[in-house]
């Protein structure tokens, strides 16, 4: 019974998340969800606030990038790659794609993939119209590289945060380790997408003026670079990349703050704390699923090792769990059961949440924030098309990244 009661509260609050009914945050089926399971006694209290605690700095980088991103859009970064893809694309759809995808690589990287979908996505559907081509290739491109273009830094995604924290890297050899994965799902990703939207790719562009050169945010790029290097330093330290993520936003909302261009309240607002409380209560649910049975269930469907079949089997079932239950609570069902395995098993469980997502809607929350983006952009991308795409980018793309952890484990070791 306490079981079920756990798994009914799980999908509530994941088929809240999905649709939202009138536009309500995730937090306000998470926090009543959490309260009933703790009320009940599915999870106690003292489980409950040490699974919190440990959530609290994860969540705390999540809401300093969060600010970041927003800050660097009010500077006119996002405006000034939009004008530059445009440029170097001459017109071309085929160089606007490969365009996208440099632009939108390093942008998940470097600010998350909540950057990508919500402040890159519009600008790259804007640059495609005015160019007058068809924008569906390039829409596509941001929707899966914040997906898949996330393996590389811990910062890139909540889910790498949380494989950071379990892994127990330092942020440069967990970098250096997800190199390799991170090239080659970004070519695999492109290699597809190229071949799958050949016809739209090969359509004539209607002639357009091109676009003056935009101002470049040469002091957002400055704070972004010694951001970047703060995350290695802070982490050599012992110290959580956290602190280097608060330094560059304190920097740019200072300087937003005395330009005007920002507000307290907006700053507030980009942080997204109810999103913030949402992960937490997830996280209480999550437990409480897995202190009734089903991390046993999960252990026998997982390869005991970290041979590279072992770590292929781990990401191919962290990628079909990710479209059962959305990647989120994914790998937090998954990495306890693989930490004892080593951090190659729990970069395995990584690559399966980070690229299986673009298989289905649900696999995550960045899928279905994209599909609200493009929607508001009159662009339709139905379930059927979204997923067929998926089906043949992902097990390339998959295969691909697994090859190149298991190279990277080889090269520096983990």
């Amino acid at each position: 019974m306490e079981l079920t009661l756990a798994l009914v509260a799980l999908a509530v609050v994941l088929a809240f998340a999905m649709f939202r009914p009138r536009g309500w945050p995730e937090a306000v089926a998470a926090i009543p969800a959490a309260g009933l399971l703790i009320a009940v006694g599915v999870v106690s209290v003292d489980d409950a606030l040490a699974e919190v605690r440990e959530l609290l700095p994860v969540v705390g980088f999540l809401a300093a990038v969060l600010v970041l991103a927003k800050l660097c859009d009010n500077e006119g970064l996002f405006h000034a790659a939009g004008v530059a893809m445009a440029r170097r694309s001459n017109g071309e759809p085929k160089r606007l794609l490969g365009n996208v995808f440099v632009i939108a690589s390093i942008t998940t990287a470097v600010l998350s993939l909540d950057a990508t979908v919500v402040l890159l996505t519009p600008v790259v559907l804007a640059t495609a119209r005015t160019m007058g081509i068809s924008s569906r290739p390039h829409a596509y491109a941001t929707a899966h590289l914040s997906n898949s273009a996330s393996l590389l830094l811990p910062v890139s995604n909540l889910t790498n945060l949380l494989a950071f924290s379990a892994a127990g890297l330092t942020f440069v050899h967990f970098s250096a380790v997800m190199a390799a994965p991170w090239v080659l799902a970004i070519a695999a990703e492109y290699l597809v997408l190229r071949w799958f939207f050949r016809r739209e790719l090969a359509e004539e562009p209607t002639p357009q003026a091109t676009p003056p050169p935009a101002e470049l945010p040469v002091f957002v790029l400055v704070v972004l670079g010694l951001t970047l290097a703060g995350f290695a330093v802070t982490s050599f330290f012992g110290a959580s990349p956290a602190w280097a993520a608060l330094a560059g936003a304190v920097v740019l909302g200072v300087r937003g703050l005395i330009r005007r261009s920002t507000s307290l309240g907006a700053i507030a607002v980009a942080a997204n704390v109810p999103f913030l409380a949402f992960v937490l209560c997830l996280g209480v649910v999550v437990k409480a699923v897995m202190g009734r049975g089903l991390d046993d269930a999960m252990r026998h469907v997982l390869p005991n090792g970290t041979t590279l079949l072992a770590l292929l089997g781990i990401a191919v079932a962290a990628a079909l769990l990710s479209n059962v239950v959305n990647n989120l609570p994914a790998v937090l069902v998954l990495l306890p059961l693989v930490a004892g395995l080593g951090p190659a098993a729990v970069l395995a469980v990584l690559i399966g949440v980070n690229v299986g997502p673009n298989l289905t809607y649900p696999g995550s929350l960045s899928n279905l924030l994209w599909r609200s983006v493009v929607q508001r952009e009159s662009l339709s991308a139905g379930f059927g098309e979204f997923s067929l795409v998926g089906l043949c980018t992902v097990p390339l793309t998959l295969v691909a990244s697994v090859l190149g952890l298991w190279a990277g484990i080889q090269v520096f070791g983990v």
